[in-house]
């Protein structure tokens, strides 16, 4: 999430030291610039989640790996805290409202009008100067992948994964669920998607695994992908901050979202992720949509009857951007040098992490991981996150309160589009669009 080699890493590290403390104070009115070598340890504070279904640390093994590295010299100070993701990124505003954000934030781009407050504020780092000086960090990066990050000015605020290949969203299927109801392989169009719902429920089984709260990531994702069958709710899915909703493709949206929720669990109104995690894992449905990275969360005993497919269609929704790391501005030189080292050392850890993927024996990786590389060179319609596109009051606010009135019939797909229009108005306020 390394392409130099052992022998030269220590000394490159000293050579980035120097050269990001030059490349930083030339832009504070060049002043003079004393290289010597570090007295302690310079710590990077950082904040990070553990998993409250799972319990495992998020990036724990990139963060060892960097500290055993950079021993001495660097040290991520990482605060592991037990929360959703939905929960981080809302304490993210808290923490820049009372100056306490951690020197590197992960997420921000999922907040895309804080994100962009932020950078009007100059909080962030600009790090396009950077990657264009080192050949190296630039060169790990796939060209779609550095350009998806770049505002319209070509000003860069978050540090590239190396690759879009562990940035992909599909589903996770229970293989023997699917074998109690005859089903022997994943839905290929969304015809047969209904038609596998409909013979799961025959034979007691709840389809889908799915949730309200915390921007209803998972039914969003199941309800994106489908709206993107059609030419026009592609280029709607392409749009940022839609005018409105109260559309073809936004009437087609909620009239799938309600859909879903006649196939999923009685937990699934007004809970989170967490919810519709431990229900996929504890066998009470059979599907759950997710990326590449809840891998890393199965279960174990489950490595062998958990598959993954392309949403139906062949699509995979993803948009590398959300996976971006920021630098904030505030942070003193030495911290803001070993962060910009930190964020490089995880974009060459995710370019081995795809060579090694690609270069593995079939047989040394498990059956997700076979089904998600296979997914991935398939040549699937990649569509974009609703999250990086849409205003924060509708998935924030919006989406909590009305989509549990639509699941049971309170409201009808007018009145939540209405609703969807009226959270445009609200994050506005008048003022003029970006767009």
């Amino acid at each position: 999430m390394r392409s130099v080699k052992e022998c030269s890493r220590r000394v490159g590290s000293m050579l980035t030291v120097v050269f990001f403390s030059i490349a930083l104070a030339a832009g504070c009115g060049h002043q003079e610039v004393k290289t010597k070598q570090k007295q302690e340890e310079v710590q990077i504070p950082m904040v990070l989640t553990v998993n409250p279904s799972t319990g495992k640390k998020n990036e724990e093994s990139l963060i060892t790996a960097f500290n055993r590295e950079y021993e001495g010299i660097w040290h991520m100070d990482v605060e592991w805290v037990m929360e959703t993701e939905e929960d981080y990124r809302q304490n993210l505003k808290r923490q820049n409202a009372t100056d306490t954000l951690p020197a590197v934030i992960t997420d921000l781009r999922m907040l895309p009008s804080f994100y962009h407050m932020m950078i009007a504020d100059g909080r962030l780092v600009e790090l396009s100067s950077y990657i264009e000086e080192d050949v190296e960090w630039k060169d790990m990066i796939e060209p779609a992948v550095l350009e998806s990050y770049m505002e319209e000015d070509g000003k860069l605020y978050l540090a590239p994964m190396s690759t879009a290949f562990f940035s992909c969203s599909g589903v996770f299927w229970n293989e023997d669920l699917f074998a109690k109801a005859g089903i022997t392989s994943f839905p290929q169009d969304w015809g047969e998607f209904w038609e596998c719902c409909d013979a799961l429920q025959a034979h007691g089984i709840t389809p889908l695994a799915i949730h309200t709260e915390g921007t209803a990531w998972a039914a969003m994702l199941f309800a994106t992908a489908e709206l993107a069958d059609s030419e026009a709710g592609a280029e709607f899915m392409k749009k940022l901050y839609p005018d409105s909703y109260q559309n073809e493709s936004g009437i087609h949206l909620a009239q799938t979202l309600k859909r879903l929720f006649a196939y999923t669990t009685k937990d699934a109104l007004y809970s989170d992720f967490d919810t519709a995690y431990n229900d996929f894992f504890s066998g009470r449905a059979a599907m759950i949509p997710n990326g590449y990275w809840m891998i890393d969360q199965i279960p174990k005993g489950w490595e062998d009857n958990v598959r993954f497919s392309a949403f139906p269609g062949n699509k995979l929704i993803s948009s590398p951007e959300t996976f971006g790391w920021a630098i904030v501005e505030a942070y003193p030189d030495d911290v803001k040098e070993g962060a910009l080292e930190f964020v490089k050392y995880r974009t060459a850890k995710n370019k081995e992490e795809k060579e090694r993927m690609l270069s593995a024996d079939p047989a040394d990786l498990t059956f997700v991981e076979r089904d998600y590389l296979a997914a991935y060179q398939r040549n699937p319609q990649f569509v974009p996150n609703y999250q990086v596109k849409w205003n924060s009051i509708l998935q924030e606010e919006t989406l909590g309160a009305a989509l549990p009135e639509l699941a049971i019939g309170k409201i009808d797909a007018a009145e939540f589009t209405r609703r969807a229009d009226e959270s445009i108005e609200r994050f506005f306020g008048g003022a003029i669009r970006r767009v």
